[in-house]
C-alpha cells in the first residue's frame, strides 16, 4: 500500500467534512421532524438522501443499500430511493484510474494488458470494475479500489456508531450495537482484495460440482490487495429475462438457489449481498442455462453450530415442536427468551420458512411486490416488541437475515415457480454439524481462509 493509500488522520478529517456536508443538513431536518412532529414530504426527503449518499460512495453508501434490504426498517419511500444506488454509483474518470492502477502495477501498467477499457463497466459503492483484456487475449474483470477507502472507512463506521446511538434512543425496541459490530467487521474485510481473492478460491470448491452457477478465477499477476483482477464471465442482466418463459425464469431461480443454499447448507458460508448487479447470465447453445456469480467481497463465514440452528428452527417449525425452536435461537446467540419474544421472533421465523416448508410448487411469496417483501411481517414483528424490548439481534444474524431477504427478492422479480421444499431438504439431506464442520475446514483451508467470526 502507498502512503497515500495509509489511514492518515487528514484524510480521515476530510471524510468527516464531507460527512457532514452531505449528511449532515439532512439529518437535522430528520431529528427535528421527529422532535417537534414536523411533516416532511418522504418522497422528496428520500430522492434528497440518496443524492447525499450516492456522492459520498464507501460504507455509508453501502450501509445504506444494506438499511434498504431490511424490511421496515426504513418507510417504503426511503427503501425504493436507496436500492437505486445499487446500480447508479457514480463512476470515476479516466485519469484517476490511470493514476491507481499505477500505484498498484507499476507505471508500465498499461504494457501488462492487451487492452484495457477506460470507461467501467459497473461502479459501486468502495471500487468499480474496468473490462480488459490479457496479453494471451483473454477477457478480464479488474476491479479497482477508490483511493483512501481505509480512511473513508474508519471514518463512517465512527459516524456509523452515533447514528445507531441515535436510533437506540429515538427507537429502543432493537438494540443496534451487534448489528454495529458486523457491518463493521464486514466492510473492513471488503476492502482486502486479497481476502476477497481468498473468497473466489473458495466458491470455486464449494461449487465445482454445481455447473449451473460459474465462478470467475483469479489472475494473481494482475492482483494487489486493492485491484482484483478475474476472468471476464460473459452474461446478460438478469432482469433482461423477466419476461422469458415461466421455464427459463425458474431455471434461473434455482440455479440462484443453489448458489447461495449449497454454500451455507455444506460448508457454512453464505453470500451475503444477493443483488442483482451481482449476478448475469449464461447462455448454452442460445438458451439461458445458469448464473455467472460475480461479486466476493461480502462473504460470511460461519460456526457450523449456526447452521445447525438454521435447520432446528426449521424442523422445530415444521413439527411444532417448540424446545427446538427455543434451542435454534438460543444457538445464534438470543438471550431472554420469554414466550411472547419467541411468539414475535416466530412471526419473521415463518414469513422466512414458508416457502421452504410448504411442499407444492409456488413462488416465494404468493402475490407480493419485490419492493414490498417482508414488510408487513417486519411490521407485525415491531409491534409485537414494542412492549417487550430491547432485543439485542446478535450479530450472526444480522447478514443471515439480509441475505435471505436479498434473494427472496430476486426470486419475485424473476416471478419464478419452485418447490422451494424439495430444494431445501435436498440441500440438508446429509446435513450434521460434524460434517459441515469438516467440509468448512478443508475447503477454508485449501483456499488459505481461516475461519473468523
Amino acid at each position: 500500500m502507498t502512503d497515500r493509500e495509509r489511514n492518515r488522520l487528514s484524510a480521515r478529517a476530510a471524510r468527516y467534512a464531507r460527512v457532514g456536508a452531505n449528511v449532515g443538513g439532512l439529518a437535522a431536518r430528520f431529528v427535528g421532524a421527529r422532535v417537534f412532529g414536523i411533516d416532511l414530504d418522504r418522497g422528496e426527503s428520500a430522492v434528497a438522501l440518496a443524492a447525499a449518499l450516492g456522492g459520498l460512495k464507501g460504507p455509508l453508501m453501502k450501509v445504506a443499500q444494506l438499511m434498504a434490504t431490511i424490511p421496515d426498517l426504513l418507510p417504503e419511500e426511503y427503501a425504493t430511493e436507496l436500492m437505486k444506488l445499487q446500480s447508479e454509483a457514480p463512476p470515476m474518470g479516466w485519469a484517476f484510474v490511470k493514476r491507481r492502477m499505477s500505484a498498484e502495477l507499476g507505471p508500465d501498467w498499461q504494457a501488462r494488458f492487451a487492452a484495457f477499457e477506460h470507461s467501467p463497466s459497473a461502479a459501486a459503492s468502495l471500487g468499480q470494475v474496468h473490462r480488459a483484456t490479457s496479453k494471451d487475449g483473454k477477457p478480464l474483470a479488474c476491479k479497482l479500489q477508490y483511493p483512501d477507502m481505509q480512511s473513508a472507512v474508519e471514518a463512517d463506521l465512527s459516524q456509523l456508531e452515533v447514528l445507531f446511538a441515535i436510533h437506540r434512543r429515538m427507537d429502543p425496541i432493537i438494540d443496534t450495537r451487534e448489528i454495529a459490530k458486523e457491518i463493521g467487521a464486514r466492510v473492513r474485510e471488503e476492502l482486502d482484495y486479497r481476502r476477497e481473492a481468498k473468497h473466489v478460491a473458495l466458491y470455486r470448491e464449494m461449487l465445482e460440482r454445481v455447473p449451473e452457477v460459474r465462478v470467475p478465477t483469479v489472475w494473481p499477476a494482475l492482483s494487489t490487495g486493492r485491484l482484483l483482477t478475474l476472468d471476464w464471465l460473459e452474461g446478460t442482466r438478469l432482469l433482461t429475462h423477466k419476461q422469458e418463459s415461466l421455464e427459463v425464469r425458474s431455471r434461473l431461480a434455482q440455479s440462484l438457489f443453489h448458489a447461495w443454499w449449497l454454500p451455507f447448507s455444506r460448508f457454512g458460508v453464505i453470500h451475503g449481498d444477493p443483488h442483482l448487479g451481482n449476478y448475469t447470465v449464461f447462455d448454452e447453445a442460445g438458451t439461458p442455462a445458469g448464473i455467472n456469480l460475480l461479486d466476493y467481497g461480502c462473504i460470511r463465514i460461519f460456526p457450523p453450530s449456526f447452521v445447525g440452528g438454521v435447520v432446528d428452527l426449521y424442523r422445530g417449525l415444521s413439527e411444532g415442536d417448540d424446545a427446538r425452536v427455543v434451542h435454534a435461537y438460543e444457538t445464534w446467540g438470543f438471550q431472554g427468551l420469554s414466550r411472547d419474544l419467541i411468539d414475535a421472533l416466530n412471526i419473521w421465523a415463518r414469513f422466512i420458512y414458508g416457502p421452504l416448508m410448504d411442499d407444492r410448487v409456488r413462488t416465494i411469496a404468493d402475490g407480493v411486490e419485490p419492493a414490498k417483501y417482508g414488510r408487513r411481517q417486519a411490521f407485525q414483528v415491531h409491534q409485537a416488541l414494542k412492549s417487550k424490548g430491547p432485543v439485542r439481534v446478535p450479530r450472526e444474524f444480522v447478514f443471515m437475515d439480509r441475505a435471505a431477504i436479498g434473494l427472496g427478492g430476486v426470486f419475485l422479480h424473476l416471478r419464478a415457480e419452485l418447490n422451494f421444499h424439495r430444494l431445501f431438504e435436498a440441500a440438508i439431506a446429509d446435513f450434521s454439524v460434524r460434517t459441515v464442520g469438516a467440509r468448512q475446514q478443508a475447503a477454508l483451508s485449501g483456499a488459505g481462509l481461516d475461519f473468523v467470526s
